[in-house]
C-alpha cells in the first residue's frame, strides 16, 4: 500500500483509516462488501493523475477502531460518518463514488445532504428504496439475493463466511463477477480486512440492519415514508455479467423521478460485480467525463502522486 497515503478520521468515539492520493477537488470513494479501502487501487491513480484529490475510506465496522459500541450500521447512520471526513477533509462540497454497500450509503448521504455533493457516482447496487420495495417482484433477483437472508443467522452465518481461511468470501466473488479472476493478493488483502477482530460480524451488520423489521417498509404508508430522492446529479454502473444484483433489474430500479438532479445509467461489458476492478481502464474512462462534467474548481495535474 505504499503507492498510497494514509489519513485518519474521526466521527464520535469511531476512528476510520482512508488510502489518498493527488491533490484537487476531492473524489470520496466507498468501498463494499466484500471488500476494502483497496477496491479502488486502479481508481486512485487515475483521478490523481486528472488532477483531482482521490480518497477511498474504509468504513464503518471494518477497521476495530470504527466499529460501533451499539451495532448501528443503519444507511442513515453511516452517511453521518461520511459527512463527517467531508468537513476533516476541510471541504464544502466534494465527489462522491460509491459501490456496493458504498453506493447505498451514497443515495443516503445524497439524499441528506445534497449541497454536500457535486455529484455521485453509483456502481453495482441501485437506489436502495428501489430494491427494497421491488425486489419481491422480481423472482430472479430474489434468487440471486439468497446470502442476505443467510446473514440474518447470526452466530452461524458468522462461522460459515470465516471457515476454512473465508473460502465463503472467495465463492462470493466468483458468483458475482463469474469469468473474472482477481489478483490474490487483493483477495487477501479483503481476507484480512475480514480477520480482524470484530470485523466480520460488523460487516454482517449492514445486512442485518437493512433487514431489521423495524427498517423494512413493509405496509403502504411505510413504503410512502421510506421513499425518497436524490437531488445530485448521479451517474449509475451496472456489469453485464452481475450475478449479485442483475443488470437488468438494476437499470430498471433506477428511475429518473428519483433523481431530479439528472441520471445516467450505463452498462461495463464484460464485467460482474466488481465491474471497477474488472474493467478498470473503461470505468476509469466513464468516471473521468462525468467528473469533468460537474467542474468543482480549477484542477491541478498531479505530478507526484506520493
Amino acid at each position: 500500500m505504499s503507492e498510497f497515503e494514509t489519513r485518519a478520521f474521526q466521527h464520535g468515539p469511531l476512528r476510520f483509516t482512508a488510502l489518498g492520493q493527488g491533490s484537487g477537488p476531492v473524489v470520496l470513494c466507498l468501498h463494499g462488501f466484500p471488500d476494502c479501502a483497496r477496491s479502488y487501487r486502479a481508481q486512485l491513480p487515475a483521478l490523481a493523475g486528472a488532477g483531482y484529490r482521490a480518497v477511498s475510506l474504509s468504513l464503518r465496522g471494518y477497521e476495530p477502531d470504527s466499529i460501533p459500541a451499539d451495532g448501528d450500521y443503519r444507511l442513515e447512520t453511516i452517511a453521518t460518518d461520511v459527512l463527517a471526513v467531508i468537513d476533516q477533509l476541510g471541504e464544502e462540497q466534494v465527489h462522491l463514488v460509491g459501490h456496493d454497500w458504498g453506493a447505498a450509503i451514497g443515495y443516503t448521504a445524497a439524499a441528506m445532504a445534497p449541497q454536500r455533493f457535486h455529484s455521485l457516482t453509483a456502481m453495482a447496487v441501485p437506489h436502495p428504496y428501489r430494491f427494497l420495495t421491488d425486489i419481491l417482484r422480481r423472482p430472479k433477483q430474489l434468487r440471486l439475493s439468497w446470502y442476505m437472508l443467510f446473514f440474518q443467522l447470526r452466530g452461524v452465518a458468522d462461522r460459515i463466511v470465516a471457515r476454512d481461511d473465508y473460502q465463503f468470501i472467495r465463492m462470493l466473488w466468483r458468483h458475482w463477477s463469474p469469468g473474472w479472476e482477481p489478483a490474490e493478493e487483493e483477495l487477501r488483502a479483503v481476507i484480512d480486512t475480514l480477520r480482524r477482530p470484530g470485523v466480520t460480524r460488523a460487516a454482517l451488520g449492514y445486512y442485518r440492519a437493512a433487514l431489521d423489521p423495524r427498517n423494512v417498509p413493509l405496509t403502504a404508508a411505510a413504503r410512502e415514508q421510506a421513499r425518497f430522492q436524490v437531488p445530485v446529479p448521479t451517474l449509475a454502473l451496472t456489469g453485464e455479467r452481475d450475478g449479485c444484483i442483475d443488470s437488468a433489474v438494476f437499470q430498471a430500479m433506477m428511475r429518473d423521478e428519483d433523481f431530479p438532479a439528472g441520471l445516467e445509467v450505463r452498462q461495463v461489458a464484460a464485467a460482474g460485480h466488481f465491474l471497477h476492478q474488472e474493467q478498470p481502464g473503461e470505468v476509469n474512462a466513464i468516471l473521468l467525463d462525468w467528473l469533468d462534467r460537474y467542474p468543482s474548481h480549477s484542477k491541478q495535474v498531479a505530478t507526484n502522486h506520493s
